[in-house]
């Protein structure tokens, strides 16, 4: 089902159009310092930085992250022009699921880093012995990161309203129950169960524990480490309460966005986060010590494996209600 919903009313139309500015050109900053960085430049970057030991490998990882970000462009575009309500649901909803998940945890952990650093946490700027970037870098990255999610952000919510906005109307109370209930809910425990390794281990890493860490890692422990663990327990939180609330949903007066908004967040924030890190942790690293240990990596996969479950769960629930749903007036399938 592809609904094509009303033409926006002029005041909505203007601010998606904003919207979808603002969300272009923060992404420039970034992809103008990568494009530099590919192009050998050294902007940003101090001497000694591990960065320059692996030239190949660096215009490799620079330009996947440059097309990552340069198609932040194109879901603008998707979602603010006619052609972009013809789009296959898949075809749309998959990157904007990666994005969240990407983005959220630096939208969230970036501040709680400056609140921390304000209150006289270490950071590795102060004492690493090798230096990773100069400390504007992150500055105007991170920005860029949080205004390009909270453009993408209210555009995809306001996109999701006109197209499948019926889809979550109503609370978990009027939900029936269905043949493919049991399976939500044994997907759910199942994803549940998965997601206490990461969580657990984020917990520990969280609170000071080296439980599982590599040399290296741990003796660059900062503040700005703790702080984002601490998001990453968040995020595995808010993912299994959604995905909890959505199958044992029995008596429960809560609007049916609200876990639907959980589970999408929390998955998507767990989930990628757990694969960009795990690709990354395969990747070769010359000494032995700083190798991420297999709890590590285990750890990414677990959380990967978890997101990519909890989100495939909602899909499913989603889909099937669309199955029965007739569309409201003013739309068509």
């Amino acid at each position: 089902m592809t609904p094509t919903p009303l033409a926006p009313a002029p005041v909505t139309g203007r601010l998606r159009t904003g919207l979808r500015t603002l969300a272009i050109l923060s992404c420039l900053p970034y992809i103008a310092i990568k494009a530099a960085w590919i192009c050998g430049s050294r902007l940003g970057i101090p001497a000694g930085s591990s960065l320059l030991d692996h030239r190949t490998t660096m215009i490799v990882a620079n330009s996947t992250s440059v097309l990552m970000d340069s198609a932040v462009v194109v879901i603008a575009l998707l979602l603010t022009r006619p052609w972009g309500r013809r789009v296959p649901a898949w075809l749309l909803v998959l990157p904007i699921w990666v994005a969240t998940g990407l983005l959220l945890p630096i939208m969230t952990g970036y501040p709680l880093q400056l609140l921390v650093r304000a209150g006289g946490g270490r950071t590795l700027a102060h004492d690493a012995a090798r230096p990773f970037l100069d400390e504007w870098v992150f500055g105007v990255v991170y920005t860029g990161f949080i205004l390009q999610g909270l453009a993408l952000g209210t555009l995809f919510v306001l996109y999701a309203k006109d197209r499948w906005g019926h889809l979550w109307a109503g609370t978990l109370r009027g939900l029936p129950d269905t043949p493919t209930t049991p399976a939500l809910r044994a997907g759910a425990v199942a994803a549940s169960l998965a997601a206490l390794v990461p969580g657990t281990m984020h917990l520990l890493w969280a609170t000071g524990s080296t439980a599982g860490m590599d040399a290296s890692r741990t003796a660059e422990r900062s503040s700005d480490f703790y702080a984002l663990e601490a998001v990453d327990v968040l995020f595995v939180v808010l993912m299994v309460a959604g995905v909890l609330l959505l199958a044992f949903r029995r008596g429960s007066a809560t609007p049916l966005r609200v876990p639907l908004a959980l589970a999408w967040a929390g998955s998507g924030a767990t989930g990628c986060w757990g694969g960009w890190l795990c690709l990354a942790s395969l990747g070769s690293v010359a000494d032995i010590a700083d190798r991420p240990t297999p709890a590590t990596v285990l750890t990414y996969a677990v959380q990967m494996l978890a997101g990519t479950l909890v989100v495939t769960l909602g899909a499913y629930f989603l889909a099937e209600r669309a199955a029965g749903a007739r569309p409201p007036s003013g739309l068509r399938a």
